[in-house]
């Protein structure tokens, strides 16, 4: 099954900061039209299609819309934009990268900072911080204070790219998340419960869209769609992979958010098993998802994560695996065509 590309593009590439995820929800509305029979947006911008099922109960499947981001907190008085992070940040992915800023149009900038040529040895020895960086965006200041207010958010620059039997670029995390919920409702042939799929909003910020999502739907049984770390690189000993690129989607059985429902998690491996989906276990020692939010819901619920494996999490050049994509899409229709509402209770 080989994916689609061009649509991943699109996800991956169109804008949307936490809270400014205009972009991208119009593309995810565009998809869920037509496989569910229901869409809606609600309050805080999330994207929920409803797709009734034959045998009742709630199944929410949830990734988010946003990707890391900034936004504008000063124009200094030669023009320059200072920001803070929307979301998590190494500052060293930061160095001579373009970005583009949504203000009254689209302007491409770039990542300024202290050129190495200047730099004493006590900076040198520093470790680099965000306070460490600015925005060029080329223009006098009068023209900046036209077309940039404080507030204004920006988003990284960088095209989806083929790099050997890889793909790479910016915000797979959680775009590819996005891509599995919706080629995972196309290839799902039926479903039993009612699936509430959820593109949720401000995920990188606290896990905020998903939380009022799952407390509205109330579902008996969900998963969270999102990336995980490939940290199988030559710095790394096998022991902290995570997880290993082309070896097949990753059944979460642990993060710093939510301990998955264990009877859901053997209920995946059973499925990729029978269905021959290759397949591997996440434990993440830091992080958290959606799962942590549909976890929590109403009186709780049975929650687990499909992660694809991704190499350099949060910069611009991220990388996955097409393989490992495809298995994820085919757990989540297998998830969707055979979940129950009272499979997985714990008593």
């Amino acid at each position: 099954m080989p994916i689609d590309l061009p649509l991943l593009k699109e996800l991956c590439e169109a804008p949307g900061a936490p809270g400014h995820e205009e972009r991208i929800r119009a593309i995810v509305l565009r998809e869920l039209t037509g496989l569910c029979d229901e869409v809606k947006v609600d309050a805080l911008g999330n994207v929920i299609g409803l797709r009734r099922g034959s045998e009742g109960g709630r199944f929410m499947a949830s990734a988010h819309l946003d990707e890391i981001g900034f936004m504008v907190s000063h124009i200094h008085d030669q023009g320059f934009l200072h920001f803070v992070p929307l979301g998590g940040f190494d500052p060293k992915t930061l160095t001579a990268q373009r970005v583009i800023v949504h203000g009254r149009v689209d302007l491409i900038g770039v990542m300024g900072s202290k050129p190495i040529h200047i730099m004493t040895d006590e900076d040198r020895k520093k470790e680099l911080k965000l306070s460490d960086f600015f925005i060029d965006l080329g223009l006098p200041v009068e023209r900046v204070r036209e077309l940039v207010r404080v507030g204004d958010v920006v988003t990284r620059e960088r095209q989806v790219i083929e790099v050997g039997e890889m793909i790479n670029g910016k915000s797979f995390d959680d775009r590819v998340g996005l891509f599995v919920l919706i080629e995972g409702l196309r290839a799902a042939r039926h479903n039993l419960m009612d699936i509430y799929a959820v593109a949720s909003t401000q995920e990188e910020i606290g896990i905020r869209g998903a939380s009022v999502a799952a407390q509205n739907i109330k579902p008996h049984v969900g998963v969270a769609l999102d990336i995980t770390l490939a940290n199988d690189v030559p710095f790394a000993e096998p022991r902290d992979y995570i997880t290993v690129m082309g070896k097949g989607t990753a059944i979460k059985v642990y993060d710093a958010s939510a301990v998955p429902n264990w009877k859901l998690v053997d209920f995946m491996r059973e499925v990729c098993e029978q269905r021959a989906i290759p397949h591997q276990f996440e434990v993440l020692p830091r992080g958290g998802t959606d799962t942590a939010a549909i976890q929590r819901a109403g009186g709780g619920a049975a929650a687990g994560c499909i992660s694809v494996p991704t190499r350099y999490v949060h910069s611009v050049i991220e990388m996955v695996h097409p393989g490992d994509v495809e298995a994820s899409i085919r757990l989540m229709a297998a998830l969707i065509e055979e979940c129950q509402q009272d499979a997985f209770a714990l008593t």
